[in-house]
């Protein structure tokens, strides 16, 4: 398989590229000078594409590559492939989910822990020589706050279940109610958000999630709510949601995802009521690891004409 072309358009792990570079001919398109000239001189040799959430296969793109058989995603989302167009050309799609449930989840409760207890801000006001000065203001309990879930898959079901530990009423909104589920079920986004404390972003980006939490979602939600947002950026209404928080319509925000990253509306950074991080939900040594090792599992299952470990298309 060492012949076999796999374009990594930017740089994402390096443990996947020297994983990738043992068994194919990586592309790492970012190093190249000239990368025009490149794709012109190599797009019919390129048969794979690695894809991830900033980066994937658009319709331009995989109209560059005339031999394209797969985009094997170094993550679990999908809304930088056009899943359409590939299922069209027969063209192979794999994502890596399961193995960043945890992870994901996890940082979830971190973030609402770290919003409603001020950690953040009480690790600056210890270090700025502030505590001798008197002891940091008292902050918001977590334990039995009703917990909303927006998208109850893999990583809405592992937030729930961590949620529960801290004796948190659960509810959620999806597509449809989910069979063999307790939680409370709300058809509409507002209704979820106005009865609960803490609204989570934890469904799939699509056209019909994109801004799927808007001024009255964050309305709803109210001065006394927290929103949490380990999603994607576009589901959330970013200007609206900027400025619910700088009028104090909205309790306060936990988000480690963006409208357009790495930018970051520079209105949030004074808010001490804010958490914010860079996009680091599947970010551990442990994860990543295992997400390069399905991605690259991946690609030899189809260049070797084995079932896909995770297919999507």
């Amino acid at each position: 398989m060492e012949s076999i072309g796999v374009l990594m358009p930017i740089p994402m792990n390096s443990y996947l590229e020297t994983e990738l570079e043992k068994r194919f001919n990586l592309f790492k398109l970012w190093t190249l000078p000239n990368k025009t000239q490149f794709i012109k001189e190599n797009a019919e040799s390129v048969r794979a594409i690695i894809g991830n959430s900033f980066s994937g296969a658009d319709a331009d793109t995989i109209s560059t590559f005339p031999n394209l058989e797969i985009v094997s995603s170094f993550s679990v989302g999908m809304d930088k492939v056009d899943l359409k167009l590939c299922k069209e050309k027969g063209i192979r799609v794999t994502n890596t989910p399961d193995v960043l449930t945890d992870d994901v989840a996890d940082l979830a409760i971190g973030l609402m822990l770290a919003v409603l207890r001020r950690l953040c801000e009480s690790d600056r006001y210890v270090r700025a020589g502030k505590w001798k000065k008197g002891d940091y203001k008292l902050t918001t309990k977590f334990t039995g706050k009703r917990v909303g879930i927006i998208g109850l898959g893999r990583i809405g079901l592992a937030i729930s279940k961590r949620a529960e530990a801290f004796s948190c009423p659960i509810a959620y909104y999806s597509r449809s109610e989910k069979p063999g589920v307790s939680y409370k079920y709300y058809p509409t986004v507002k209704e979820l958000a106005a009865n609960s404390d803490i609204l989570v972003v934890a469904c799939a980006l699509t056209e019909e999630t994109r801004h799927i939490v808007n001024r009255e979602v964050i309305d709803a939600l109210g001065t006394k709510g927290v929103l949490i947002n380990i999603g994607r950026g576009p589901h959330v209404d970013e200007p609206e949601l900027v400025s619910a928080l700088v009028e104090g319509r909205l309790g306060g925000a936990g988000l480690d995802v963006y409208q357009n990253e790495p930018e970051v509306p520079e209105e949030l950074f004074g808010l001490e009521n804010v958490v914010l991080l860079p996009h680091v939900g599947s970010g551990t040594i442990e994860t990543r690891q295992a997400m390069a090792d399905l991605v690259v599992g991946n690609l030899e299952a189809h260049f070797l004409k084995k079932p896909l470990l995770t297919p999507v298309v």
